[in-house]
């Protein structure tokens, strides 16, 4: 075996390659650039593209990574990594592989289906908090939307002892941002007091966990069990609402918790009173404390959220693409990550160029915008076939006064069957900005006012799309 550490690095990677797939180590790990090896420490440093890159291959291939640097530099060789966040100014920082202070690594849940036991009960600190470590107040990005749960989020968990508040009930449509925002909650109590036992668990698994109780003989261990923890995160409970043996065990833990001044914080998709098939006593004890809504964010937000990823990750997106994503994403937190890591895998794979046109791919295949599949250029194509001028016309510079008609009957068209805002259509009709979209809408809206054969004519395009007018 060679002594060379560059050597032995491109050992790692031949192993790595026999246990991945071909496109999990194109993705993930031929990106990787060996930097130096410091044998005195035992540092192996690796240059990586992006913070996405690091955070993926911490929580998806750290064993794998440990294994094979002890094979080949030895047991007690650490992996450290430099990110290049800036490529303009050659910035970069530098990050160890190890596990988040204060939280528990996500490891094999080999036992997250199975009731806990009265071993669990004995061994108080010996729990995993189940949190996402990467769901914090630092990346959870407060706009109106969401301002007055995130506030009081975070003022629970730096005083997680008051009774202020306690239950937190957050609600919300899906993908609003609810589940980052109780993991922060939790993560920050970790931080601040981690003595503290914490548990993060999602209404079905804790379902699941009490019907292997009630199977195996095990509920009083089970209650027990729950009863000691100090702040108890419950996701997504309208699960519950055709549970009913499960909803008489939790309200027995709700209340001994309560009573003894531990938190509860609980996240549904809908407020107390539209939890269907609860019974009163349980809305009752939701609604005593806090009832924090969390909408859907709006544009702006939704823009704040993706330049705060897209810095973290160490990408470069431009203005527009960010724009566009944040305006069709649906106000939802969960489609607007999706959409961003999408854009990164096609970057890494393919080397491509983040455009508008590789950001429309994915949002058509990430997001559901809307049932019709009409783009702008399956509309100017038609209307380019059906008066006989030529698509680079429509979309040119000329005044000539049939041209510019159909110039204004694409953008109507495209406003009306797209749904895409009106300065994305203005730019893919020609560049134009968003006030000549809306007057060319105006426009064609003001002549099927009054002429009758454009009516008819408009209608029968209309029908070449299979769409109703």
């Amino acid at each position: 075996m060679s002594t060379n550490p560059r050597a032995l690095w491109d050992e790692c990677l031949h192993l790595i390659k026999e246990n991945v797939s071909e496109q999990q180590y194109a993705t993930w790990f031929a990106p990787i650039a060996f930097e130096s090896y410091k044998p005195a420490t035992m540092e192996v440093l690796v240059q990586i593209p992006s913070m996405f890159v690091y955070e993926y291959l911490e929580e998806n291939y750290v064993d794998l990574l440990k294994k094979v640097l002890t094979r080949f530099y030895g047991a007690g060789a650490k992996l450290n990594y430099r990110v290049l966040t800036d490529k303009q100014n050659n910035l970069s920082q530098r990050l160890e592989s190890e596990e988040t202070a204060g939280i528990e690594t996500p490891r094999p849940r080999t036992r997250a289906n199975q009731s806990p036991t009265a071993l669990d009960v004995a061994q108080p600190q010996e729990i995993d908090s189940q949190l996402d470590p990467h769901h914090t107040f630092s990346n959870y990005i407060e706009g109106d939307s969401n301002r007055l749960s995130r506030s009081v989020g975070l003022s629970i968990a730096e005083h997680p002892a008051g009774t202020q508040f306690n239950p937190m009930f957050v609600y919300g449509p899906s993908g609003c941002g609810k589940t980052h925002l109780i993991n922060a909650i939790g993560v920050r109590i970790k931080e601040l007091y981690p003595q503290k036992r914490v548990l993060y668990v999602s209404a079905r698994l804790f379902q699941v966990q009490f019907s292997n109780a009630v199977m195996q003989n095990r509920t009083n261990d089970f209650i027990a069990f729950y009863q000691t923890i100090d702040v108890l995160i419950v996701d997504d409970i309208q699960e519950w609402m055709t549970a009913p043996k499960t909803q008489q065990t939790f309200f027995h833990i709700f209340d001994h918790l309560f009573r003894n001044g531990r938190r509860i914080i609980l996240a549904s998709d809908r407020p107390p009173v539209d939890l269907k098939g609860m019974p009163e006593r349980l809305i009752t004890r939701f609604s005593c404390g806090l009832i924090a809504e969390v909408e859907k964010p709006d544009t702006q937000l939704c823009i704040d959220i993706l330049n705060s990823k897209i810095k973290r990750d160490g990408l470069s997106i431009p203005a527009d693409v960010v724009q566009y994503i944040a305006e069709t994403a649906n106000g939802s937190v969960r489609d607007l990550e999706g959409v961003i890591n999408s854009l990164l895998a096609y970057s890494i794979v393919d080397n491509a160029h983040i455009n508008i046109k590789l950001a429309e791919r994915i949002v058509k295949r990430a997001i559901k915008v809307d049932d019709n599949p009409l783009t702008i250029d399956e509309i100017v194509e038609t209307l380019s076939h059906h008066y006989n001028i030529s698509q680079e016309a429509i979309a040119g510079r000329s005044r000539r006064h049939d041209i510019v008609q159909v110039r204004q009957m694409s953008m109507y068209l495209a406003q009306k069957y797209t749904k895409l805002p009106a300065s994305r259509i203005g730019k893919l009709v020609g560049g134009r900005d968003h006030s000549t979209v809306i007057h060319s809408c105006h426009a064609v809206e003001k002549r099927l006012q009054t002429d009758h054969s454009f009516q008819d004519e408009v209608a029968r395009i209309e029908k070449m799309f299979k769409l109703k007018a």
